[in-house]
């Protein structure tokens, strides 16, 4: 993935009897970074779209994709954090599930995060945050 672009990416496999049906956005300006996120949750089954920036994520929300889960960092270029994202995205999809990621700021250290959201500090294990991920979609099972 570079820059901006958009990625897209989809596996559903079976696990425990199960087939994952749940996606993720993924919201991280670090190509790096980002390419390891959708590639550790489309292995564990997820479909993850990916995009590089707040304004890209509202408008891959605004167009109605289905989004079960928003993943975020913090630290966005654009103007817009991941913070201001969260609370907007929440605006459009209420019930939507967060969440934040950070290595440089702490869940004090930000404007109240939206309700019902879970806030990583990185560096996280991609396993763990398949399990989390898990636990938010259970209602998709």
């Amino acid at each position: 993935m570079c820059g901006a672009a958009l990625v897209t990416r989809s596996l559903k496999t079976a696990m425990s009897g199960l087939t994952r049906t749940a996606s993720v956005l993924v919201v991280e300006d670090e190509a790096i970074i980002s390419e390891f996120i959708a590639e550790e949750l489309a292995a564990h089954g997820f479909a993850v779209h990916a995009v590089a920036s707040a304004v890209d994520a509202l408008s891959y929300l605004n167009d109605g994709a289905p989004v079960d889960v928003l993943f975020t960092d913090i630290d966005l270029p654009g103007g817009m954090d991941g913070s201001e994202l969260a609370e907007r995205a929440r605006g459009m999809r209420p019930e939507l599930p967060i969440v934040y990621a950070s290595g440089r700021y702490s869940p004090s250290a930000l404007a109240p995060l939206v309700p019902r959201s879970v806030f990583l500090r990185k560096p996280y294990d991609a396993d763990d945050l398949c399990r989390l991920i898990d636990r938010l979609t259970l209602h998709l099972h």
